[in-house]
């Protein structure tokens, strides 16, 4: 049974209180929060000061995904706002092995994103560092878009890399996820699947999660 990670970027932000309070009474395992800068990616989210907001109304864990740029220089600020896992862009770290013992020193679980163009193979020197792939099956900066059909075949590779390595590394799938294709994704490999649109924009978004978990 796959884990659930409802991305808070399509919730209405005008009621994130009952946005929080939805996922705390739901199967939802984490939550997703997606931090743009308008620079590594074409869009603006939130900062540390809204996830701090937002950590008093919820035990679960805060699953946070860096689309920007020198994630480095704010790793300390997100983990203090409480963020549970930080994950940053392969593409935006050139010191990428920097930055994951930097998150692990903080206290956080490391995740390494991959872009849909960036390999799998470019995860191979990393993955005993990483506790969590967050592979983008969108291009990423905003919600609602397609998933990308190709990125089942990247799982398919992933998983057979971390089965090879004896590794216990997450394979999380962001972007495009659905009740249709989820169970595709997760009998590809992934073990973690993030849903924005899909569950906040759904007619019952405590159903929609359930049907995910059961995917």
């Amino acid at each position: 049974m796959p884990l659930v990670a409802p991305s808070l970027l399509a919730a209405d932000f005008l009621h994130l209180e009952k946005a929080c309070q939805l996922l705390n009474e739901s199967e939802a395992d984490w939550f997703h929060l997606d931090v743009m800068d308008g620079n590594f990616v074409p869009n603006i989210s939130f900062g540390p000061m809204i996830i701090a907001f937002m950590r008093p109304m919820t035990k679960k864990p805060f699953d946070v995904h860096l689309m920007i740029q020198e994630p480095g220089r704010y790793a300390e600020e997100f983990r203090k706002a409480g963020a549970d896992h930080l994950t940053v862009h392969l593409e935006a770290c050139p010191h990428l092995h920097r930055n994951l013992q930097q998150i692990r020193s903080l206290g956080m679980k490391t995740g390494v994103a991959i872009n849909p163009h960036t390999p799998v193979s470019a995860l191979a020197d990393v993955l005993y560092e990483t506790d969590i792939v967050c592979m983008m099956s969108v291009n990423p900066g905003f919600g609602g878009q397609q998933f990308i059909p190709h990125t089942l075949e990247k799982i398919r590779e992933l998983r057979s890399m971390i089965d090879q390595r004896g590794l216990s590394t997450l394979i999380e799938i962001d972007g495009g996820v659905t009740e249709a294709n989820a169970p595709s994704i997760v009998a590809a490999g992934a073990g973690v699947l993030v849903a924005g649109s899909t569950v906040f924009h759904a007619t019952d978004p405590m159903a929609m999660i359930t049907k995910l978990k059961a995917s």
